[in-house]
């Protein structure tokens, strides 16, 4: 696969599950809004990868401060932050003692500000990968 298709491959399915998360955030399912969210920013994150990686294929990984990090992204300690915190939104909604916790947690105001903060990074990942 070219270099071009290959990003745009994450970027396209990225963009899919933002539509999604937004149509989920819209219902009121505020926990699973912000699991589709994390795949946004995973999604995305991995077009970085396949930018900054001579075309590689990404492991099935879904950490993503991780995968940040393995690209020549540079990092602020508030988008780093963000990203610890967006992590959680993944790992709480696979295991079922956790998801719980995070349904509890996922009124409006919360999912309202970590949704914010998930579209504000995607933004900025696409610019990234527009300026190369």
């Amino acid at each position: 696969m070219e270099l071009k298709d290959h990003i745009n491959y994450w970027l396209k399915s990225s963009e899919h599950d933002l539509k999604v998360a937004e149509t989920l955030y819209r219902n009121k399912k505020y926990d699973w809004c912000l699991f589709i969210g994390h795949l946004v920013l995973e999604k995305a994150l991995k077009a970085v990868w396949v930018r900054d990686n001579n075309n590689k294929f990404p492991g099935k990984i879904h950490n993503l401060l991780k995968l940040a990090e393995e690209t020549e992204l540079q990092l602020n300690n508030k988008i780093k932050l963000s990203l610890l915190d967006i992590n959680d939104f993944n790992i709480e909604m696979r295991y079922p003692d956790y998801k719980l916790k995070l349904y509890k947690r996922c009124n409006k105001k919360f999912t309202k500000k970590y949704f914010k903060i998930i579209k504000d990074i995607y933004k900025w990942l696409k610019k990234q990968i527009s300026t190369v």
